[in-house]
């Protein structure tokens, strides 16, 4: 039982609570500017304000508000969403969804979307404290089941601030039946090579009493794929990565804040969501760090392998992929017309990212490339 350890300073918020931090939120100066720059007049910005002082609850929050919201993004900034493997699951079972992450905002949100159409709870949501930048913004992604996993501690408190996050996550599935969302990494993957970091695993961990498979699979992990067609925030997470390698510059807070803006409004093209099955191990007990290392690393194979698998390759993939290469090893994946769009994207890339270096049009190939690497040139075990 872990009801004696203290989660007000990373959980999400209660109902009892919905109605106070609405009124703070709808009070918000930079609030209201989100929602004039989201509707683009005064009258609909009020009526939007009216909406919130209303809603009592979390689930009439994403139930109504929230639900209705994505459903404008989709229809306005994309080619369409689908899902796939979501009707294998079990309704009444608390699920931990691990991810590949491709966009800051979008990644959980939509997931939660795709949950509720198909009658089943939504997920609490693992977010960086580095995001809550505002006040606003921290309303309301704990309005919005949120949880916070705090990083750029001391290592003590590192360790410290990991093992209550660990013991959140296994309190919310097991004792309070609330399936829960988390990305396979620290940060967006930028590369495009989607692979989950073993550090997260050993997070998850550090709550375990038992056996290490016993421990993970009460968990009832569930990988889940997700793919854009057109990359969010591309050129920015290319920038962001340059900036890092070549020059030695931290993302700054306003990178943030830009990212998920126009992760949200940029378009898109088609999306889609492919539920994995539920991993089940069968490791033996643990004798040292080294196995247990060992089976860390496993398990994070058997993650990487449905995300890899279920992951849904475009057009726009295929293309890079050839053009990388320099071959036509999936020419018959795509046409003309698609390959000459793709080609113009790549164009944009290199006069957008005016950085003095060689290798932007590679870095741009591989951001949509890899997903194909992965599927088809990963060395079998």
């Amino acid at each position: 039982m872990m009801r004696d350890i203290d989660f007000d300073d990373i959980r999400p918020y209660t109902d009892k609570e919905v109605k106070a931090k609405i009124r703070k939120l709808v009070k918000d100066k930079t609030f209201d500017d989100v929602l004039h720059h989201l509707f683009k007049n005064r009258p609909k910005v009020e009526m939007v304000k009216f909406q919130l002082r209303r809603v009592s609850s979390i689930k009439q929050l994403q139930g109504v508000f929230i639900y209705d919201l994505l459903h404008w993004l989709v229809d306005k900034t994309s080619d369409g969403l689908k899902v796939t493997g979501i009707d294998k699951l079990d309704k009444t079972k608390p699920y931990l969804f691990i991810s590949n992450h491709r966009d800051i905002i979008l990644d959980a949100a939509l997931l939660n979307f795709l949950i509720f159409e198909h009658g089943m709870n939504t997920t609490q949501i693992a977010i960086g404290d580095n995001l809550l930048q505002y006040e606003w913004i921290e309303h309301t992604v704990k309005l919005n089941r949120s949880f916070v996993i705090r990083r750029n501690l001391p290592p003590r408190e590192l360790m410290m601030a990991s093992k209550k996050v660990s013991h959140f996550i296994r309190k919310s599935i097991t004792e309070d039946k609330l399936s829960v969302w988390i990305a396979q990494r620290e940060g967006r993957t930028k590369d495009g090579n989607d692979k989950t970091q073993e550090s997260v695993l050993k997070m998850l961990n550090m709550s375990n009493k038992g056996g290490i498979s016993d421990g993970f699979n009460e968990l009832n992990i569930v990988p889940v794929s997700i793919s854009y067609e057109i990359e969010p925030c591309g050129l920015p997470k290319l920038r962001e990565l340059i900036k890092k390698e070549h020059y030695g510059r931290a993302k700054q807070s306003k990178d943030d804040l830009k990212a998920m803006s126009m992760g949200m409004f940029a378009p898109k093209g088609r999306m889609r969501f492919a539920f994995g099955t539920p991993i089940e191990t069968h490791f033996e007990l643990a004798k040292n760090n080294e196995q247990r290392n060992d089976y860390i690393r496993r398990l994070a194979e058997m993650i990487d392998d449905q995300i890899y698998k279920n992951y849904k390759l475009w057009p726009s993939n295929f293309v890079a992929y050839d053009m990388l290469m320099q071959e036509h090893r999936f020419k018959d994946r795509y046409t003309a017309e698609e390959q000459k769009k793709f080609e113009i994207m790549v164009e944009q890339a290199m006069v957008h990212i005016d950085f003095p270096i060689t290798d932007i049009q590679e870095r741009f190939l591989k951001l949509y490339a890899y997903p194909v690497i992965n599927k088809f040139d990963r060395p079998k075990k």
